[in-house]
Formats: structure tokens, sequence, C-alpha cells
């Protein structure tokens, strides 16, 4: 029985909805052909803030990549693994320390806070920073005297 994945259409937007690029890149794979690897969480952690969690156990900070391109996050990871591995014999391998690159489309005023490595963990900050001028802004208005005047 095939299995199709949703994961994608479900949480690969950051900040908007956009239903086109979403079923555009639900069945897109990346270079790996494995689009659930590594395994990621997106967090709402404020009104305006974001966090990108994703689980890299065994890859270094020399190792990955998180880059902004046209409005896509790209996070990738370059494992040289496979060197260090024909060294050994496993009996299991349940550690993936395969290649990666992991796309999320993220929506306008999306800015890339931080990124940062801990316990096998990589945390990426986002926030959405709306300029000035395109909130929305509350106009006054005023009873001028004059126009009365002449209404009557």
């Amino acid at each position: 029985m095939t299995r199709v994945d949703l994961t994608p259409f479900y949480c690969s937007a950051i900040g908007f909805d956009r239903m086109a690029n979403l079923v555009d890149n639900l069945f897109h794979t990346t270079e790996t052909g494995n689009t659930n690897f590594p395994p990621y969480n997106i967090e709402k952690i404020g009104d305006e803030d974001y966090r990108i969690t994703m689980a890299v156990a065994g890859f270094a900070e020399a190792d990955l990549d998180v880059t902004i391109h046209e409005g896509t996050l790209i996070v990738t990871g370059h494992a040289n693994q496979e060197t260090i591995d024909e060294e050994k014999m496993f009996l299991y391998r349940g550690i993936a320390g395969r290649q990666f690159e992991r796309r999320f489309q993220l929506a306008d005023f999306i800015e890339i806070k931080s990124a940062s490595l801990k316990n096998g963990l990589l945390h990426i900050d986002l926030k959405r920073e709306v300029p000035e001028k395109m909130k929305p802004r509350k106009i006054n208005i005023i009873n001028h005297p004059t126009l009365e005047k002449n209404i009557h």
C-alpha cells in the first residue's frame, strides 16, 4: 500500500498559507530522494516569532548550511559519514548520517534571527517584521466646521 506523507502540506510554510506552493512542494523530493529526513518541528513561540527545530544528530556546525534565497529557507547537511563508516561494521544502523536538503517557503517579512546547534538539534529562530508603512493605521476623522456651514 502506498502511503503519501502530507507533512510538507501542513507545515513547510512559515507565516502564511499559499496552497499552490505547498501542493507543488508536496511531491517534490530532494536530491537524496527522501523528504522525511531530517525530522523537524515548527513552533510559534510568540505573536510574531517562530522556531524551526531540526534533529541533526551527528552533524557538526561545519557540516550544516542555513541560507535564504528568494523567500525559501534552505537547510543543507553535508556529512562525510560515508568515508568514516567504511571502516566500521554495523550490526544495526539506526542513526542516519546522510546528506540532506530541507526547504521551507517563507512568508513576506519573515526574517531569520539566529541559528544555533545544541545537543544534536538545530534551532532556527524567525520573526515576522512588517515595515511600518505596510502595517494598518487608523486615519482620524475630523469635524471641519466650514463644511457644516455650506451644507445648511
